[in-house]
């Protein structure tokens, strides 16, 4: 079936702007619940204000735009699983000789985590010199109740699932690639058994591939609805409370993409990165609407393949891996939240602890989920390793929202990047797609 070919990204540029003004519009309009006695505002349970009962807030705010964002981000979520699965079995089973998954793998892993060392390095350093912690007024703390993290050596425990069905249904990534992995190997293994199903799975992938073609359609309807939400509920005021904070953030958020992907771009690909962010600008805007790496999946992994030219058998394995590991705009954001809460609690870190920030960040990146605000549960486990108080965390809720709509950006930035890299040194990409002009995003 040929659809209609369709000029997302200026569709969605314009819904975005829609979105920003209809949610500020509407901010101004709608009455926040507060406490009969503080006066605070009452939060739900994710610590978003509550609006009172109105028409525009029942109808319109928590009724029509909650409907077409949850089914725009429901519909990317739903195929996440199936496609990584089928994607990645397809890739594997694919290769020439899977003894190169392991060179790919080990590629991938180091270089993830080294522009997560980086990421939080650029952001501790800019931290202490801009100190967005000094000067700041007074802001009112929403409640903040740590969550429990798991130990790294249970993250690397809980890569291997004991029950294959329950991984499937939680959506539990590591586990997933790893089951892909191994059924991919063992239809390398299996002969002409395995060729007969591996034809199955290719045709599923195709399949699969047009429903994300499908889902984007949705698109400019469901980023719409999903940031007049969110500028209709946080506005601007916590901002200006915290502006000197949230703009070092958004700063060093900017020099990493622009400056660090595209040097290592050019430095080990010598591709052009200008061509590079004409084409995944779609998945950018994906990335910044949804607040979820894991939900952006299925247009990444488009991207990566159909417009920057990597092969399937890498891509399949880099993308949905960066989408789990790959956390440097949350490592950004948790180095200059260190930095920030250590300056307005009184206390000096020392260079020690500075590096046990680095580091512990750089390795939680493994284990912090794909979904929206998970990098503060990260972040409470790095406070408590240099004895900063977690419940200063609460500070910085009230922006939170929108800073992780900017780092799902950046990360899913990273993820194509690496992937192009990656690619590049196994000789899987084709640089005449890459090279390819960039129209308007297509669904043909």
């Amino acid at each position: 079936m040929d659809l209609q070919k369709i000029k997302l990204t200026r569709y969605i540029l314009i819904a975005m702007a829609a979105g920003t003004v209809v949610g500020l519009t509407l901010g101004q309009i709608v009455e926040f619940a507060t406490d009969p006695v503080t006066g605070k505002n009452l939060l739900d349970s994710k610590n978003r204000p509550i609006l009172e009962s109105s028409f525009a807030a029942d109808y319109i705010v928590n009724g029509l735009f909650q409907f077409l964002s949850e089914a725009f981000i429901r519909s990317l979520k739903a195929l996440v699983v199936p496609l990584v699965f089928v994607s990645l079995v397809c890739g594997t089973a694919a290769m020439d000789d899977v003894r190169k998954l392991g060179t790919v793998g080990l590629k991938t892993l180091g270089l993830y985590l080294g522009t997560t060392a980086i990421a939080i390095t650029l952001a501790i350093v800019a931290a202490l010199a801009i100190r967005p912690g000094i000067g700041v007024g007074t802001v009112d703390a929403r409640e903040y109740i740590p969550a429990e993290t798991k130990s790294l050596l249970q993250v690397f425990i809980d890569i291997f699932p004991d029950n294959l069905a329950s991984a499937f249904v939680g959506g539990h990534m590591l586990q997933i690639i790893a089951a892909a992995l191994a059924f991919g190997v063992a239809l390398v293994v299996s002969g002409e058994h395995g060729k007969r199903v591996l034809n199955v799975f290719k045709d599923l992938n195709e399949v699969i591939m047009k429903l994300v073609i499908l889902v984007m359609l949705m698109a400019p309807f469901g980023v719409f609805a999903k940031i007049a939400q969110v500028f209709a509920k946080e506005g601007f005021d916590t901002i200006f409370a915290l502006a000197k904070y949230f703009i070092l953030v958004i700063a060093v958020l900017i020099v990493h993409a622009v400056v660090v992907y595209p040097t290592l771009l050019k430095l080990f690909t010598g591709l052009n990165p200008r061509v590079f962010f004409r084409k995944i600008r779609n998945a950018q805007l994906f990335a910044f609407s949804t607040a979820s790496s894991n939900a952006t999946i299925p247009v990444t992994l488009r991207a990566a393949e159909d417009r920057l030219g990597a092969s399937n058998k890498v891509a399949s394995f880099t993308v949905p891996l960066g989408a789990t590991i790959n956390m440097d705009g949350t490592a950004i954001m948790q180095g200059v939240a260190t930095v920030f809460i250590a300056q307005l609690s009184g206390i000096d870190l020392s260079v020690t602890q500075y590096l046990t920030v680095i580091l512990a960040a750089t390795m939680a990146s493994v284990g912090t989920a794909g979904v929206p605000s998970a990098g503060l549960v990260m972040l409470t486990m790095v406070l408590g390793l240099v004895g900063l108080p977690p419940d200063k965390i609460g500070l910085i809720i009230g922006i939170d929202r929108l800073l992780d709509m900017v780092r799902t950006a950046v990360n899913i930035t990273g993820d194509a990047t690496i992937t192009c890299i990656v690619a590049k040194s196994e000789g899987q990409l084709d640089k005449e797609i890459f090279d390819r002009p960039a129209e308007e995003e297509s669904v043909s």
